[in-house]
């Protein structure tokens, strides 16, 4: 959004022809929910794509609803949907309370502990629009759940003696107690227990009761000890994508073939893991559809600049700009002014700006035989932004070769007949320029045969350019988890690329001045050459450790769920035992052939981490390893890396060995 001054003159009749047709157009404009052909609705509960009720209609099974033919209400799996919203990315719905009831003779009648498997991988439990609460006066209560793919549990207890005790709206553990829950917690049971089966409460309260409910949407009182709703309103956060993001670095997931961001939308990563589409500035409607997101009419809805005096807004895709009436023009403040007739005016500002132009051509010179100089000078080491344009086709997708949460990834031809990868920032903010100038530094320092080179960049637009040596092979993490390629990719060349990127690893914790923090070592950052050879890349997450530093450097957390070093994550103290651990990830990954995370994989297994540490303390090792390369030729060497792997990635980084030592032992 936003407007820019064009300087035109325009006649009367046209600037009226021109709004009335813009306004007409987007009068008649609607903004489309759901795929075409498909039921949008459902009891008056709009369901928009990627949720959808028929096949072909949503993104997958895990965004079905099905629309109850007796009661029109929209159900999702067992529990009844109130609304769900594009804007916010979440779902409200009515979800079941858990109680445990007992008759006059102190015998059980009704324990209903809410137990729901799974939501979804793509639904967490909102933290900041839900609480936990427990009511009864003879009562304790969990909530279960799975937090960062780890088990979790929190409770309370609620009593009372008497219902004179209670106090209305109040739920500080007399009668009712509640906690808040925890970011990301998915795949939920409820349980409500008694201490003493209410024995000594029945007359009042015959029921313990446990329930997540929407915040400010449950009023406790008295009545509740004995009338509590079989179910609450309860609000679900959502995402599409099955990638995961770490605390601290939500990236998106543009590289998947089945990314959904329709057009004039971006992305952006969910704090609970995948991501979510969102309109770009200037466009409103469902991010999720090819043509969803729609052109605002910022004149028809008053949302706009062209406020002054005989000044008109002309609506513009995404945006807006302004124009004069006849007879009139901008002047330097934006306003439409009317030409002056008072000559001796116009003298006198020529005069004066005569005067200043001669001030400023004189004092010109000097500098303009310098700007030459530096301009040369610039030239040597900074791609042209027009050259980059050429070399990339204008951009054309066709030659996109990788995408990134701060970028997009080119495939370039520079005039010299060069191949070049060009990484163009998607959005600018602060935060990308930040993560591009801090590659830019990072990279300038280092010559090592398993790094990326930085060959050139260019900053004279506002979108910043980086421009590398052209890696040909694509990414390990592609190498190793290609269905076609993972049972043919030979031990000797696991090894030797494991040894190559500890190398790299090596140097820049080691012999680069001031040694460099990697911070996002992971096999999709692994890049490799014509030849296999392993070339470390993506430094936009490092850090410069100062010579004169021996502490850890206290920062905010960033890395990728699965790869990323627990003691760090605790304690946000990042050292060069943080690279190491990761390593010890990707070690896994060249071992098993097996992802870092995968939610396709069972409970136990889905954090390969925590599956391959269980199975070497087993004695399990070779069930676990790639079966092309288990045989005995390779066994002793196995058992070693595995060993070595299983040492980096010990819980005190203290504990682990630095990269040189790593290097040295592959």
């Amino acid at each position: 959004m936003g407007f820019r001054f064009h300087k035109l003159l325009l006649q009367v009749t046209w600037v009226g022809v021109l709004l009335s047709v813009t306004t007409s157009a987007s009068a008649v404009l609607s903004y489309p929910s759901a795929l075409p052909n498909c039921q949008n609705s459902c009891g008056g509960v709009e369901i928009p794509y990627p949720f959808g009720m028929n096949q072909g209609c949503y993104l997958d099974e895990s965004f079905v609803i099905t629309c109850d033919n007796l009661t029109s209400q929209p159900m999702y799996g067992n529990v009844i949907v109130k609304n769900i919203s594009i804007e916010d990315h979440n779902i409200e719905i009515l979800a079941y309370t858990a109680r445990d009831c007992y008759n006059k003779t102190g015998a059980l009648v009704n324990n209903t502990n809410y137990h729901r498997t799974l939501w979804s991988r793509y639904f967490t439990i909102s933290d900041t629009q839900n609480v936990f609460m427990a009511v009864g006066c003879d009562t304790y209560a969990y909530l279960n759940g799975f937090k960062n793919n780890h088990s979790f549990s929190l409770g309370c207890t609620s009593v009372c003696v008497d219902a004179s005790n209670v106090v209305n709206g109040s739920c500080s553990g007399i009668g009712c107690c509640q906690t808040e829950i925890p970011e990301g917690m998915k795949n939920i049971s409820l349980e409500a227990h008694s201490f003493n089966d209410h024995s000594k409460v029945l007359n009042f309260n015959p029921c313990s009761y446990s329930f997540i409910v929407q915040k400010d949407k449950f009023n406790f009182s008295v009545d509740s000890l004995q009338n509590l709703p079989e179910k609450m309103p309860m609000v679900l956060d959502w995402a599409v994508g099955n990638e995961t993001s770490a605390a601290g670095n939500e990236t998106c997931a543009v590289n998947t073939k089945n990314y959904p961001c329709g057009g004039n939308s971006t992305c952006k990563g969910s704090k609970n893991g995948g991501y979510f589409c969102l309109c770009m500035d200037g466009y409103r409607g469902n991010p999720y559809l090819k043509d969803g997101c729609q052109d605002i009419d910022e004149c028809k809805e008053g949302n706009n600049n062209c406020t002054s005096k005989n000044t008109n807004c002309v609506n513009d895709p995404g945006s807006y700009y302004c124009v004069c009436s006849v007879g009139y023009h901008f002047d330097d403040g934006g306003a439409c002014v009317h030409p002056s007739s008072n000559l001796a005016i116009k003298l006198t500002i020529g005069i004066g700006i005569c005067i200043i132009a001669m001030l400023v051509c004189s004092s010109s010179l000097y500098l303009i035989v310098n700007q030459r100089k530096l301009m040369r000078i610039k030239q040597r080491f900074f791609q042209q932004n027009e050259e980059l344009e050429k070399a990339t086709n204008n951009y054309d997708e066709n030659l996109i070769i990788g995408r990134g949460g701060f970028g997009t990834v080119y495939k370039g031809f520079l005039p010299d007949d060069r191949i070049v990868a060009i990484k163009k920032s998607k959005i600018v903010d602060e935060s990308q320029i930040e993560q591009f100038i801090n590659e830019l530094v990072v990279l300038s320092q280092i010559n090592h045969t398993n790094v990326v080179k930085l060959l050139g960049c260019s900053l004279e637009t506002q979108v910043p350019l980086l421009v590398y040596e052209f890696v040909p092979n694509g990414t390990l993490f592609e190498y190793i988890h290609h269905e076609s390629k993972v049972s043919i990719v030979p031990w000797e060349t696991r090894l030797r690329i494991a040894t190559e990127s500890a190398e790299a690893l090596s140097y820049l914790h080691s012999s680069a001045s001031p040694p460099i923090i990697h911070r996002d070592v992971k096999s999709s950052n692994i890049l490799l050459d014509g030849k296999h050879i392993a070339k470390v890349s993506d430094f936009g997450a490092s850090r410069l450790v100062p010579l004169d530093q021996t502490q850890a450097i206290a920062t905010m957390v960033q890395g990728t769920f699965g790869y990323l070093d627990p003691e760090y994550l605790h304690t946000s103290q990042l050292t060069e035992k943080s690279d190491v651990y990761s390593f010890g990830v990707v070690l896994m990954e060249l071992l098993t052939g097996k992802k870092a995370i995968s939610f396709d994989r069972p409970e136990e297994e889905r954090s390969l981490a925590l599956y391959f540490l269980s199975s070497l303390k087993e004695n399990r090792l070779f069930e676990v390893l790639e079966k092309n390369i288990a045989n005995e030729e390779n066994a002793e060497q196995l058992k070693e890396v595995s060993n070595l792997a299983m040492r980096c990635l010990r819980l005190k980084g203290e504990d682990r060995p630095n990269m040189k030592e790593v290097a040295m032992e592959l």
